[in-house]
């Protein structure tokens, strides 16, 4: 190629040439000039324009063609994270740990693969249904997790005494449930976890609903677009004490009331009535889980009950907090899990769009389900795919588009060298750097368009003779020489 100084044609073309946004179509074009033959190429294209962000691979099966040509889909409900997926996923855990980081907790982690044994616990549960579990080559049970607040308690068990109370921890996992796919739920999913062990007080929960609507405010989300639902699961523990049910109905009945606003009125009853229970105890059960106000629940069970009390400590502290107006009281929330002992709480999209956002609670005596010493422990569990559907309706994602600072493009092989030393200097200062060879100028100004450079350094015969390179602007189109051991 020629060099820089001989080629008025090319600084033409460098003056002139405006940058340009971004576009799918840039994308697209790139991809499809991929060597691929014949049906693997159409197969491939075809995956390709399916694809959408954080939601991609719905329909997608892990059978192979008869032809022997392998699906490349990935297995139904899971996802591929192509590049500008990965930016927006990256993008939503930068915010997640940032809040976690304002609020003094410590990151942990834990692997994917745990014992089937951790998620095994009470029969009813939904989610035991909902394991992806098998047998390994030594003969052991083993599961993908389904969540992760089991693995952090065996953690905590593990660690013991070698550490000090309270612990604040978070984490952002994947896990997997083999379920009934609805819009943001899939069968795999990323969920940013945050627990307290050792704060018995409702404080742990205020703290920890002050994080989540730290969230919301980072992603621009107000009050007005999500509210958090707040209950507790003494509330039901009173009620079925009013009607002297039996203890070991308790979980049960849970899982049946947790799918109020699912399955209508009726469906309800005809599941509490198939518990052994009296009508009057389901008539009961239903009215009070359907109360909407704080003081009409005191006034049914007393203001000595101890559900009350934490209730009305928890809207104390949220005025205090100052976010009063996220939160309200809704009896019917009481969370599918069976570990749950206290105050629990759903986010919910305001317009009923969308399955419920975030949820957690209270769950004082899950290590002594595990054999180990219970500790007061509260948390909850944030996935992924709902906020991120929610962030589409509010026209709230953030422009995710690649950001390079600087382009190098050498204009004659035997500026290869000194274009490699030149990329290694600005990278070593911090700058992101794209070094680029025998292409032509034309195709350097598109990648420049695609990949949102700031700058194009060139490197020709005449000025590199000279210790200098050309600089290139691309967003002012300003253009100058400077020598190479100055660039910055």
């Amino acid at each position: 190629m020629a060099a820089w100084s001989a080629s008025p044609s090319l600084r033409h073309l460098l003056l002139l040439r405006p940058r340009l946004p971004l576009g799918t179509a840039c994308l697209a074009g790139s991809f499809s000039r991929r060597h691929i033959h014949g049906h693997s190429r159409r197969r491939l294209l075809s995956s390709s324009a399916s694809s959408s962000t954080l939601t991609h691979g719905e329909e997608a099966s892990t059978q192979g063609d008869a032809d022997g040509v392998v699906d490349v889909n990935p297995p139904r409900g899971t996802r591929d994270f192509p590049p500008e997926d990965m930016r927006l996923r990256t993008w939503l855990f930068d915010q997640f740990r940032e809040v976690s980081r304002l609020m003094a907790f410590e990151e942990v982690d834990f692997p994917v693969l745990e014992s089937e044994a951790l998620f095994i616990r009470k029969a009813g549960e939904e989610i035991t249904q909902q394991l992806y579990n098998f047998e390994d080559k030594g003969g052991r049970r083993v599961v993908l997790r389904p969540e992760i607040t089991p693995s952090l308690a065996r953690l905590v068990i593990k660690q013991g005494k070698s550490v000090s109370l309270p612990l604040k921890w978070f984490t952002i996992g994947q896990c997997w449930r083999y379920e009934r796919m609805t819009r943001g739920r899939r069968r795999e999913h990323y969920q940013w976890n945050m627990d307290i062990f050792g704060v018995p007080k409702v404080r742990a929960e205020a703290e920890l609903l002050q994080a989540i609507v730290l969230l919301f405010q980072r992603l621009g989300i107000t009050s007005s677009d999500v509210g958090i639902r707040v209950s507790s699961r003494k509330v039901l523990q009173a009620v079925l004490n009013m009607y002297s049910i039996p203890e070991h109905l308790f979980t049960e009945v849970c899982v049946i009331v947790d799918k109020l606003g699912k399955l209508t009125r009726e469906e309800i009853e005809k599941e509490l009535m198939s518990t052994g229970l009296s009508s009057e105890a389901v008539q009961g059960i239903i009215e009070v889980l359907s109360l909407k106000s704080l003081s009409k629940l005191e006034e049914v069970l007393g203001s000595d009950v101890e559900a009350v009390a934490d209730l009305k400590k928890l809207f104390s502290f949220a005025e205090q907090y100052g976010y009063a107006d996220w939160i309200c009281f809704d009896a019917s929330v009481v969370r599918g899990l069976a570990y749950y002992t206290g105050i629990v709480f759903e986010a919910f999209d305001r317009e009923g769009k969308l399955r419920a956002i975030c949820g957690g609670g209270r769950y004082d005596r899950l290590l002594s389900t595990f054999g180990s010493e219970d500790i007061p422990a509260c948390g909850f569990g944030f996935g992924d795919a709902v906020i991120v559907e929610l962030l589409k309706e509010k026209a709230l994602l953030p422009d995710m588009s690649r950001q390079i600072d600087d382009i190098i493009f050498p204009l004659d092989e035997v500026l290869e060298g000194p274009a490699s030393s030149i990329a290694s200097s600005l990278r070593k200062k911090g700058r992101a750097v794209d070094l680029v060879e025998d292409k032509r100028l034309k195709w350097v100004f598109k990648h420049a368009e695609r990949i949102n450079a700031s700058r194009l350094i060139l490197v020709g015969n005449s000025e590199w003779e000279r210790g200098m390179v050309r600089v290139k602007i691309l967003s002012t189109r300003e253009e100058f020489e400077v020598k190479a051991d100055e660039l910055e």
